[in-house]
């Protein structure tokens, strides 16, 4: 006799509600989506919350690809798995990551990188596995961001880009670690690898550059330089370990020499958090001759190419690129989440405002007045 196998039953279809980008620029829009199952290796999430990001901004004011649904920075839980899915299970809690971590290509084997040549970062408003959306209004396409898209009530993403957490940790607190905190941290401490006793000046003093500064002052940084031009950030700087505040402003003096005079000669280390190419050359010319390291974390709006002199680096000054700070999302983002549980990093001190998500204009004009570190998106009722 035949036996015939248990029938398993197939996640339908969710309709919920989501921030829609109809076109560059123009406010978001709360729109009745439709969410399609998860498929093989990707799971569904119930995003609890959110938080605006500045790359989210850069990309909504002028990419082309619309509809679509930001957010990249997020917590949930699981609600669904796809085929071949053996490392979550429904009830899990994740953190949502931008960039994944196969754990299998050249980059992720390597040891030297966290760029996945699999789960790299998505540009195109797709999934990686078969190049589709997961959402759509009225059989319409609407295009994911950075594989995440978390400003919607339920999403779908890779499973190589959720990490899971303990169900005690504050969902509403540690989604600053999928992107921002996490970045700056990592900058400081596996791109540049920060010395004991050493002068660092960031440029930018949002979420990702007072990172940087947290990150300084665990290392031992002895000055701790940070450069903006918006003066209500200068004392609050001082809590993630800012040592002195310049605004380029109030100087007469081009701020590189500003800054080689506080420093002796110029900084060990200087860091490009805005998104100005041009900054980046400022940045190099900030450092000192020798063994001066630039990184640079922003993404740019506009002139994405790099120009310097060749001088510079023939003095021996060193210019890095910095993707989430080095991290290997999967294999680093948990020893973050427990150094958090155990107060040994600062995260709940970045959250300034907390929102709900009909409020989510807000929170981009809030960003956009450089009014707020970062906000938190309530979406769960």
């Amino acid at each position: 006799m035949q036996m015939s196998l248990p029938c398993v039953k197939q996640p339908d279809v969710i309709t919920c509600k989501a921030a829609v980008a109809w076109g560059a620029g123009k406010p978001l829009v709360i729109e009745e989506v439709n969410v399609n199952p998860p498929q093989a290796m990707e799971i569904r999430i119930k995003v609890v919350c959110t938080s605006l990001c500045r790359s989210d901004i850069t990309a909504w004011e002028s990419q082309a690809i619309f509809p679509r649904i930001f957010g990249h920075e997020a917590t949930g839980i699981v609600e669904s798995v796809g085929q071949g899915v053996t490392e979550f299970t429904e009830g899990d809690h994740v953190l949502t990551v931008f960039i994944g971590e196969c754990g299998k290509c050249r980059q992720c084997t390597s040891g030297k990188s966290n760029i996945c040549e699999v789960l790299g970062l998505e540009r195109r408003g797709v999934m990686h596995c078969d190049q589709r959306t997961r959402f759509s209004i009225n059989g319409k396409p609407i295009y994911h961001y950075c594989a995440v898209s978390s400003f919607s009530e339920y999403t779908v993403v890779h499973s190589g880009c959720a990490v899971k957490i303990s169900s005690v940790v504050p969902l509403e607190k540690v989604c600053l670690l999928s992107c921002g905190v996490a970045a700056g941290l990592g900058a400081a401490w596996n791109v540049a690898d920060i010395s004991n006793g050493s002068s660092v000046v960031i440029f930018g003093l949002g979420t990702v550059g007072l990172s940087v500064a947290q990150g300084a002052k665990l290392r031992g940084a002895s000055q701790i330089i940070g450069v903006d031009t918006n003066p209500e950030k200068g004392e609050n700087a001082k809590a993630f370990g800012i040592t002195a505040f310049i605004n380029p402003h109030d100087s007469k003096d081009p701020i590189q020499q500003v800054i080689k005079n506080l420093t002796g000669g110029g900084a060990d280390y200087s860091f490009e958090c805005i998104g100005d190419t041009g900054m980046v050359t400022t940045a190099l010319q900030a450092c000192c001759d020798g063994w001066g390291l630039t990184v640079t974390l922003g993404v740019p709006k506009v002139k994405p190419e790099v120009t310097a002199h060749y001088g510079i680096f023939l003095t021996g000054r060193t210019l890095k690129g910095s993707l989430f700070g080095g991290w290997k999302p999967k294999s680093d983002l948990p020893s973050l989440v427990d150094m958090y549980t155990k107060k040994e990093i600062q995260v709940d001190e970045y959250i300034t405002h907390n929102l709900p998500f009909e409020d989510v204009n807000k929170a981009f004009n809030l960003m956009r007045e450089g009014k707020c570190l970062r906000c938190v998106i309530h979406m769960a009722k």
